[in-house]
């Protein structure tokens, strides 16, 4: 079936899936910033984890969520999610 264009009816299911960006987010936007910092003569981030996909306990990726652990220099902890919505 040929596409029209518009993606206001969620009732479709012929219409092709949108891409999400949770990735390119996580690894060039959120990561790079926090290393940045970390980085910095002046920052406050301590720590810096590493991108987490929402896997299932067998493996197999269940959303795109991404999620990123760091630290300020108090050591209090922060979790970053980058989830579609």
């Amino acid at each position: 079936m040929r596409h029209d264009g518009s993606w206001k009816d969620n009732s479709r299911t012929d219409m092709p899936t949108r891409m999400a960006y949770c990735d390119y987010i996580a690894h060039t936007i959120i990561k790079p910033a926090l290393t940045n910092d970390l980085n910095a003569d002046n920052g406050l981030i301590d720590y810096v984890g590493k991108i987490s996909m929402d896997l299932h306990k067998e493996g197999w990726m269940q959303t795109t969520t991404k999620t990123i652990e760091c630290a300020d220099v108090n050591g209090k902890k922060y979790k970053i999610t980058i989830e579609e919505i």
